[in-house]
């Protein structure tokens, strides 16, 4: 005998407010002519049921791109000391495991735990995939992306309390 598993799909607050926030993200890139990419991610990742998710989620992303892309940058200029074209070597690995190592020790020094996989990301990002003439601005860039879109996260989530947005999606008939 076979069940048929019942979806209830529906477009919820924290949906509307997410879409708000990464479309507004991208709309204050574009006629910057700039790449929206992690601004958008910020901000996906900082929109939570409330505030305090929001904060907390936001914080996470924000942090973890803060700690990864300082430690990134630092660990790329040994490596380049040694590698100018940035050319793969076996000291990448070492590079990346000290990274990671100090990475988690950082994170857990401020009490931000949940700035470890962000903070990852962004470290392997910029060992793996960063051209040696771009890793400080492109560091840099991430960081303040990063930071932009976690700060309309948190804007549309103060500015569009649940009851608030419960009300609007009611009159919409968004909500049922």
């Amino acid at each position: 005998m076979t069940s048929k598993a019942k979806y209830n799909f529906h477009i919820g607050q924290r949906n509307i407010k997410t879409a708000l926030a990464a479309t507004l993200c991208a709309l204050l890139y574009f006629p910057l002519h700039r790449n929206p990419t992690f601004a958008c991610i910020g901000a996906i990742f900082g929109v939570g049921n409330d505030m305090d998710t929001s904060k907390l989620s936001g914080g996470n992303r924000f942090f973890g791109t803060v700690i990864g892309g300082m430690l990134g940058m630092l660990l790329f200029r040994i490596y380049i000391f040694f590698y100018p074209e940035g050319d793969m070597h076996l000291l990448m690995l070492l590079l990346l495991f000290v990274g990671v190592v100090m990475l988690i020790v950082v994170s857990q020094m401020f009490h931000w735990a949940g700035a470890i996989q962000p903070g990852g990301v962004i470290l392997c990002i910029i060992l793996f995939n960063t051209p040696v003439d771009t890793y400080i601005s492109y560091s840099i860039n991430r960081i303040v992306d990063t930071g932009i879109g976690v700060l309309i996260a948190l804007l549309i989530n103060l500015l569009l309390p649940r009851e608030r947005l419960e009300r609007w999606l009611k009159t919409l008939h968004l909500k049922s």
